[in-house]
């Protein structure tokens, strides 16, 4: 994995992918006495950063291969984008997702053309489920962070956000990235390792889900002891990959760990102030920016959009 990967996926994106703004406010630059950016990834296609890698991935594959069709699993924005990214394609997908994962995801993803199988978070493993459906149908799984071509597609959001700082005069920043298996953080840190050297990635994650802080501190790989128990779905994982894990142990600084609260008051500032929509986990990074960082300047990702109308209301009730 490298940033020649990135690079090259970079080239088959252009033209598919939306290059999402860098955003900023007065009031929240007032609100924290820092310079807070906020590189608006919820606005791409399928609400979320996930369809770069979906995109990068699929269109890696050979011509037998996409006639065969695809699986993912996902509990939601994964499974949007390579629904998206597999139907542009001509290509089948199949998409394993948790039964509990909010109904707006689900039937985004079966609109977007993928054929949804659910599943039970508490008892029963995706992986093997995918595992047995790719060998039963001759499927090519496409997973949602331990694979290269999909680092190399969330790795893209690194390079414009190199380019996008480095035109406003910004080549000093902390990078706050909302983390589950540590995909986008990875890529993005390889991106900005090549483009923007005085910048540190740092994952955000929800507090009693914090397995790649923990791991970081470690310096091995810790797993979360449950699945469920936080809104913050979209970034709820087992633990870090095995791909991703050591990208992150070389380039990443020490973890942030976030609220509920914090994250639904981070929805709500964005909506207020930045007039963006975040789901929970996709407003991770910028709750950290907000309420816990110290550094100058922080680059913070809203990493996904996709939530629905009772969670958002709920969110809206912190203004």
């Amino acid at each position: 994995m490298n940033i020649d990967m990135i690079r090259a996926a970079a080239t088959r994106l252009r033209g598919y992918v939306r290059e999402t703004p860098l955003l900023s406010s007065p009031f929240l630059d007032e609100l924290t006495g820092r310079r807070i950016l906020v590189k608006a990834e919820c606005l791409q296609h399928t609400g979320s950063f996930k369809f770069r890698g979906a995109w990068s991935a699929v269109s890696a594959l050979d011509d037998e291969q996409r006639k065969s069709g695809v699986i993912a699993f996902s509990s939601g924005n994964h499974a949007q984008g390579v629904a998206l990214a597999a139907r542009m394609h001509g290509a089948p997908a199949v998409i394993i997702m948790p039964s509990n994962a909010p109904a707006i995801k689900i039937a985004n993803t079966r609109a977007l053309g993928g054929e949804v199988v659910l599943y039970d978070r508490k008892t029963e493993s995706r992986e093997e489920i995918g595992a047995t459906l790719a060998k039963d149908r001759g499927l090519t799984l496409i997973r949602p962070y331990d694979d290269g071509q999909v680092i190399a597609g969330q790795g893209t959001t690194g390079l414009e956000i190199a380019a996008q700082a480095r035109a406003i005069g910004v080549t000093q920043a902390e990078v706050l990235v909302c983390c589950g298996g540590g995909g986008l953080t990875s890529g993005v840190a390889l991106a900005l390792e090549a483009e923007a050297p005085d910048m540190r990635v740092h994952p955000c994650e929800p507090e009693g889900f914090d397995d790649v802080a923990r791991s970081l501190a470690a310096g091995e790989i810790q797993s979360n002891p449950s699945q469920t128990g936080s809104i913050c779905d979209a970034i709820v994982t087992p633990q870090p990959g095995d791909l991703t894990f050591p990208i992150l142990k070389r380039l990443c600084g020490s973890g942030y760990t976030v609220s509920d609260t914090d994250c639904l008051r981070a929805m709500a500032e964005a909506f207020q102030r930045l007039r963006i929509v975040v789901e929970p986990g996709g407003a991770a990074a910028l709750a950290a920016a907000l309420y816990q960082s110290q550094a100058d300047t922080v680059i913070a990702i809203a990493t996904g959009g996709n939530v629905d109308q009772t969670m958002f209301t709920r969110a809206l009730g912190e203004m």
